[in-house]
């Protein structure tokens, strides 16, 4: 069952490239709002082409407060390309910090996401608890 929502935010895709195994590694720098807290986030995510035509991703990345808190994520999750150059994510993401104050919710916490990118470069992202 989805719980609350954690957090959202917009960002631009910072780079890309084709890895020798076919692969796409792209990464990304979003500004969020996590529980409330103001975050800068930066991520790489690598993503295939399965057969039937669907994305298949992992990556991992980390959140930043103003305060230096952080928060370290590994996720994967599954899409589709919903026009050139777009596409739709769903799946799971874990989180683990050190902190003991604005973002120590995270920790034991599952998510799920979703996350699109358009043919600019822009991405989006809203994540939720999962309980």
């Amino acid at each position: 069952m989805l719980g609350e929502m954690l957090g959202e935010g917009r960002g631009k895709i910072t780079g890309q490239r084709v890895l020798p195994d076919g692969k796409v590694e792209v990464s990304f720098q979003q500004s969020n709002k996590i529980l409330g807290v103001e975050t800068t986030e930066i991520g790489t995510y690598t993503s295939e082409m399965r057969a039937d035509g669907t994305l298949y991703g992992e990556g991992q990345g980390v959140e930043m407060t103003k305060d230096g808190e952080t928060a370290m994520w590994k996720g994967s999750g599954v899409g589709r390309f919903t026009r050139p150059g777009a596409a739709s994510y769903r799946g799971a993401i874990y989180y683990q910090t050190t902190s003991k104050k604005q973002l120590a919710r995270l920790n034991g916490v599952a998510a799920v996401f979703e996350y699109e990118t358009d043919e600019n470069g822009n991405t989006s992202g809203k994540f939720w608890e999962w309980k």
